[in-house]
């Protein structure tokens, strides 16, 4: 799948142009081959028996022995008689005047006044209709367009021009180099509240911010603004790196990282002007303690900066998602080589997958950046803190980095996109499920162990077992588990899959989640996997925690995904409507220990209903 970039709205107006330009060189053409034609006719009837040229002279040996002192141009014109030529020292107009009588020449004199008038009347169309830039604007990027979702045209507010640009913004763009005057103001995309609605809210929140024309120098970001009521604090943007702050830190102001300027302090603070980063930037400004691991990665960083960076494709039109553009470049300045990487070494692929065409810029990039000196500016910028997010009141309703963002309106299924991505890099192709829960074309799975075979009419369930790591059920009840499932396979019920994800590849992994309607876990990072499971009607993550406890990570996930969330505690189940959840989170004995019980019975009867239960009496 291919996304617009703004080099592709560059190159599309710059066809455009080429396309006016052959059409008025045709018009050109045509004139001349129009006189051509009239001179040929006349040198044809002079040559024909009895002919003879218009005007003074009568035959063409008269011409040829004509002279003129005025001419250094020698003519060949040949017609119907190739091995005519006439060679002859004089101005073309007297060539013309010999050749052509005063019809011809009439005629030739309304064919080019015909010719001139198409020449403007196509020249002025193209002008009309060609995207228009204006000084200190990006070179070859169009005035905004609310409809477009390209960096600095959808919903952006309209930027003084702040002053003359220098005489090298005027020049044509070189290969990558783009610049812009830095008194543009930063400003924040506007999307609907909803729907039906005509309020317009920022495309933000705590801990997420989608901002365009965000300035970097010397190791600081600049937001260029008048009005700073309009853009986030910066305790919103980045609070600080590291240690968490609490809901107590009201004088905390946030990191001087982060600075405002107005347009008239931009020029002296930033110099006149600043290189253009391209594109989309998703700056995640954290230390990387909570990167290397799948869940918070994945399912925090990159979940929550998709879900508000998606909103600018809320629409009516749900094909706005599918042209939302994907991200140029990721930037982690405070990290180092692969320090962003978790101990299964499936980030990175994942990244791959997800984002072919997006570049891994770490610290050494932003050094060197602090190294050449002077002023770049994001085109539009995603960014990511960790510790703003937290302070969000929404962190300590569900204690997680991306609780900010679920006051967000986002597109339904707005993580499709990814889901697409990966599994198309993977398979050649999305697997889906369908409303009865069955699979549509799944992946082929590895072998099972035990030897059983695979269904692929039938639902897929997922048991990702974690007894060879720390946190697992009870030897026994995962035991029962096992058996419990394998009934509900004999019933003919569902194809029941048990990989050990540890033990998989890549392809291997995501073959087992691809195509699977309802995942069975201990909490732990295997319920990750279900950022890659299709929503469809019946799709369920079933988590079992110990008795007690109530963590929200995968509930979140769940929520986010469009599957159903079920928490299972030994022999209780619990699960949320929509627009409710649990009140406060709750750490039970042996929450992180190795004797965590389940009743089998119990899950089994879940999956049992969920999977035949009539369409309109599903839970979502």
């Amino acid at each position: 799948m291919h996304f617009l970039s703004p080099c592709n709205t560059y190159s599309f107006s710059q066809e455009r142009q080429h396309g006016a330009q052959s059409e008025l060189v045709s018009i050109i053409l045509l004139t001349a081959c129009t006189i051509k034609l009239k001179l040929n006719h006349s040198i044809d009837r002079a040559l024909a028996p009895g002919g003879s040229l218009p005007g003074t002279f009568t035959n063409v040996s008269s011409l040829i022995e004509r002279r003129s002192p005025l001419s250094l141009t020698t003519f060949s014109l040949s017609g119907s008689n190739p091995y005519l030529e006439l060679k002859s020292r004089t101005t073309l107009n007297h060539m013309v005047r010999m050749l052509l009588g005063r019809r011809e020449r009439r005629s030739i004199l309304v064919g080019v006044a015909i010719s001139l008038g198409l020449f403007f009347f196509v020249w002025a169309s193209y002008q009309s209709h060609s995207p228009s830039t204006k000084p200190g604007a990006l070179h070859g990027v169009p005035e905004q367009n609310e409809d477009s979702l390209e960096p600095g045209h959808f919903g952006s507010p309209k930027q003084p021009t702040g002053g003359k640009a220098g005489p090298h913004l005027d020049e044509p763009p070189l290969p990558g180099t783009q610049l812009q005057s830095t008194d543009l103001e930063t400003g924040v995309p506007m999307v609907p509240y909803k729907l039906d609605s005509d309020v317009k809210v920022g495309a933000s929140t705590w801990g997420f911010n989608v901002l365009d024309k965000l300035y970097l120098r010397n190791g600081t970001f600049y937001i260029v603004a008048n009005d700073r009521n309009v853009i986030p604090t910066k305790k919103e943007i980045i609070h600080r790196l590291g240690r968490f702050s609490t809901q107590s830190d009201e004088d905390d102001e946030g990191s001087e990282l982060i600075q405002y300027i107005t347009p008239a302090e931009s020029k002296v603070i930033l110099g006149d002007v600043a290189t253009v980063l391209p594109g989309v930037t998703f700056l995640i400004l954290d230390p990387p303690r909570y990167l290397t691991h799948f869940y918070h990665y994945w399912g925090e960083v990159i979940l929550g900066a998709w879900r508000v960076y998606s909103t600018l494709a809320f629409s009516k039109d749900t094909t706005r998602l599918d042209r939302l553009p994907f991200p140029s470049r990721f930037v982690l300045p405070f990290v180092d080589n692969d320090d962003w990487r978790d101990r299964a070494d499936i980030n990175g692929p994942f990244m791959r997958l997800a984002f072919p065409d997006a570049s891994m810029e770490k610290g050494d990039v932003w050094r060197d950046w602090i190294k050449v000196g002077g002023t770049h500016v994001f085109e539009r910028a995603v960014t990511v803190n960790r510790v703003s997010a937290h302070k969000s009141p929404l962190g300590s309703v569900w204690y997680k980095m991306i609780s900010s963002t679920q006051n967000v309106t986002a597109p339904r299924h707005f993580w499709e996109p990814i889901r697409r991505s990966v599994t198309k890099g993977l398979f050649g192709y999305t697997p889906e499920v369908g409303a009865n829960g069955r699979p549509v074309f799944p992946p082929k799975f590895s072998p099972s162990k035990d030897g059983s075979t695979v269904d692929e009419t039938l639902p897929v369930v997922t048991y990702v077992s974690r007894q060879s790591t720390g946190r697992r059920l009870l030897t026994s009840d995962h035991e029962g588990l096992v058996e419990a499932l394998r009934g509900l396979e004999e019933e003919g019920l569902c194809t029941v899959r048990i990989p050990i994800m540890e033990n998989l590849n890549l392809k291997q992994q995501l073959a087992e989640i691809a195509s699977s309607t309802i995942i069975v876990g201990v909490h732990g990072n295997g319920l990750t996997h279900q950022i890659f499971m299709p929503p469809s009607l019946r799709s369920a993550v079933i988590e079992i925690q110990t008795p007690g406890s109530y963590a929200f990570d995968y509930w979140m996930l769940a929520r986010n995904m469009g599957h159903k969330h079920y928490m299972i505690r030994n022999d209780s189940i619990t699960t949320f409507s929509p627009n409710e959840w649990h009140q406060g989170i709750k750490f039970g004995a042996g929450f992180h220990g190795s004797s965590i019980p389940v009743d089998s019975a119990v899950v089994a009867d879940l999956i049992r209903l969920r999977l035949t239960q009539p369409e309109q009496d599903v839970e979502e």
